[in-house]
């Protein structure tokens, strides 16, 4: 059980540190463009898919016979049935959380300091790093802990392109799966509990650096 938790906790971290960085690229680049409609919809579009629809158009990207798995694989790489395979489908299935929570944050935040900082010379990405940026944190910390969460249950994307190997691709949410298809309940109930308290912290530890933060505000 030890391994599947770390395997777990591996995964939706290094997850979060891939989904983090580039769904504030993809809001930021979005932000004040006219096709932005459309790149909302790509992006989110996992969010309304079914995940075992995503985890099949995954399988069919990374797959030997595909293009992009085809070229992965002669470079020596082999994703389907790995732990990355895990990983991607974590990253695709959570980003759009974490997406829509930076977009939210970012549309929220005061435009006319950008514009002021743009006015006194930044450049537009250094106006956004500097002032946009530093306004929507609590935003950008709600959708890490989301992406996080996301990742430590993601279920149907992950079984379709790696599939449920114990000690290489299992993770809490196949296992909690395996344990009740066997009548191992007991072993599902504390896989139960044990994903319970992995979200729980995370969620108790973003308050309170939100709340941490706020003090620090008005000292």
């Amino acid at each position: 059980m030890t391994g599947i938790i770390v395997l777990t906790l591996r995964v939706a971290l290094i997850s979060m540190a891939i989904v983090v960085p580039s769904a504030i690229a993809v809001a930021a680049l979005s932000w004040r463009w006219r096709a932005r409609p459309l790149v909302d919809a790509l992006a989110t579009l996992p969010l309304v898919l079914p995940p075992t629809a995503v985890g099949f158009i995954l399988l069919r990207i990374f797959s030997r016979n595909a293009l992009l798995g085809g070229l992965l694989r002669r470079a020596g790489f082999d994703v389907v049935f790995t732990a990355q395979a895990v990983v991607i489908a974590c990253v695709v299935m959570s980003f759009p959380l974490m997406f829509l929570a930076t977009r939210a944050a970012i549309d929220a935040s005061d435009v006319r300091l950008f514009d002021i900082a743009r006015t006194l010379g930044a450049s537009p990405a250094r106006a956004f790093l500097t002032v946009t940026l530093p306004l929507c944190w609590r935003g950008l910390l709600a959708g890490a802990m989301l992406a996080f969460c996301r990742s430590i249950g993601a279920f149907g994307a992950p079984i379709l392109i790696a599939g449920d190997i114990p000690g290489r691709t299992q993770t809490i949410a196949l296992a909690i799966y395996d344990s009740v298809n066997l009548g191992h309940d007991r072993a599902a109930m504390l896989l139960v509990v044990c994903v319970v308290l992995i979200a729980a912290t995370a969620i108790v530890a973003s308050e309170f650096l939100v709340g941490r933060q706020r003090r620090r505000g008005t000292s």
